[in-house]
């Protein structure tokens, strides 16, 4: 049986569902956005909020910290992974924040197969417990990569199955795969497809055939890097559309995500910043805006961490 129950999972009535991921670009005058929006997941009754937080590089003396300030700013979706050595941090400034456990959105991700189905799935439970403690629970588990190896994906997929079944995980997904990757998925999933496929995003790198791939399966896409980690913060057209909206080079990012349907994942350790990535929605990026945007896509050479291999 499982123990928890929360608003992520309560279907919604036809007149209050979320539009849809398709087509890949929206006008926010005919959607109002919010910070409290969530998106459904394909074949499930979980929620996910649209816009999260990432905790990549945050250290653990730091990370307690900043994702309480994220979740007083208003976040209800933070994002961490085995690799990141933080996770029982993120569990721990939801505990300490006051916020029910059933309203915070938890992803963490598995890197690499355990060398043994047994193993693998054991360290997918140590995630859990790491974060929600014994009797707890994740809101997404991701397969971190798809570079393990076919046998590899395969392990730690049927591990997150096990942990669906369990009531350990409340929906899985993958991060970094192709079109290929996910194909090759049919052969052994029982969840198929993927609840999630997180990759990096952002208009130098906007990867709009795994995009367009998960639109059309309804696969939630989440954007990792979506603020180039800074990298662009000089950029002369990203410089232009801020100013003319009087928005932060971040702020502009972001909007940008959420107008393109993805839901951004991004990363902070700075008070005013982590408050600032979340004040995006007083303003809206015009057809133009995100035209202009989409211009600068550079391919697989826009990447700073790694585009897919389709």
């Amino acid at each position: 049986m499982q123990k928890h129950i929360h608003p992520h999972h309560e279907v919604l009535p036809d007149s209050e569902q979320p539009k849809p991921s398709n087509p890949t670009t929206m006008s926010s005058s005919a959607v109002k956005m919010a910070l409290t929006d969530l998106l459904p997941l394909p074949n499930t009754t979980v929620k996910i909020p649209r816009l999260g937080f990432g905790v990549y590089q945050s250290a653990t003396n730091v990370c307690v910290r900043s994702c309480l300030t994220a979740l007083q700013t208003g976040y209800r979706h933070i994002d961490t992974a085995q690799f990141y050595r933080n996770e029982s941090e993120v569990g721990q400034a939801v505990r300490e924040s006051g916020i029910p456990r059933k309203d915070v959105f938890i992803t963490t991700k598995i890197l690499s197969a355990g060398g043994s189905p047994d193993a693998t799935v054991k360290k997918c439970r140590e995630s859990v417990t790491k974060i929600d403690g014994e009797e707890g629970y994740v809101d997404l588990f991701l397969i971190h990569s798809p570079s393990g190896g076919k046998a590899g994906r395969k392990e730690m997929w049927q591990a997150l199955e096990k942990l669906v079944e369990e009531g350990k995980a409340k929906s899985i997904g993958v991060s970094n795969f192709g079109v290929g990757h996910i194909e090759e998925m049919r052969e052994w999933a029982k969840i198929w497809p993927p609840h999630v496929n997180q990759i990096e995003l952002h208009p130098w790198c906007q990867q709009r055939t795994i995009v367009d791939y998960c639109h059309k399966h309804s696969i939630i896409v989440e954007a990792y890097s979506p603020l180039v980690r800074n990298h662009k913060a000089n950029d002369a057209t990203l410089l232009s559309l801020a100013k003319a909206h009087g928005k932060t080079t971040a702020q502009v990012l972001i909007r940008y995500c959420l107008q393109k349907n993805w839901v951004p994942l991004p990363k902070s350790d700075t008070e005013s910043r982590i408050k600032e990535n979340a004040d995006v929605y007083g303003f809206e990026l015009s057809e133009d805006d995100i035209e202009t945007l989409d211009g600068l896509d550079q391919g697989e050479a826009g990447a700073i961490v790694q585009a897919v291999s389709n």
